[in-house]
């Protein structure tokens, strides 16, 4: 093997032809751009969104309200579900929020909030983020016990 000899490995290097390397070369003159026009120039780059000169279509949506940034979203659970829970001996007497994810009841990045809808009526220490205020009720009524964290 000698310099003289060398080749690059196969399929490494893909053949296609040079744009603007004379009229011999079957992609001289306008070099596949076409003529005239703002797409044919050097230094030609289109903006984001631009349409042609239509009206874009984000200037063309309506906008308005308000978007809270800082916004607290609750996963909602139901006291109902829980008991549901209770009766198929999934939960004994505690519910906190790791259980509340082992179960798959709820997501770990999200706050949950506890409402009273659906049947009730085990005794239960309920552990979340926030409570409704007839589901403190209804959980303090049967002995259970209610924690906000």
């Amino acid at each position: 093997m000698e310099l003289s000899n060398l080749t690059p490995a196969e399929g490494s290097i893909k053949k296609r032809k040079r744009l603007g390397r004379g009229q011999g070369s079957g992609r001289g003159g306008t070099s596949t751009r076409g003529h005239k026009g703002q797409k044919s120039r050097s230094g030609y780059s289109r903006k984001k969104g631009f349409e042609g000169g239509q009206m874009p279509l984000q200037r063309r949506v309506p906008k308005f309200g308000f978007t809270n940034p800082n916004r607290q979203t609750f996963q909602p659970l139901n006291l109902g579900d829980i008991q549901s829970l209770c009766e198929d001996k999934k939960i004994k007497d505690t519910l906190d929020f790791d259980l509340m994810i082992k179960l798959g009841v709820v997501k770990k990045n999200e706050m949950v909030k506890i409402l009273s809808k659906g049947k009730f009526s085990s005794k239960l220490t309920i552990t979340a983020h926030k409570f409704s205020a007839s589901a403190k009720v209804l959980i303090e009524k049967n002995g259970g016990q209610v924690i906000e964290m």
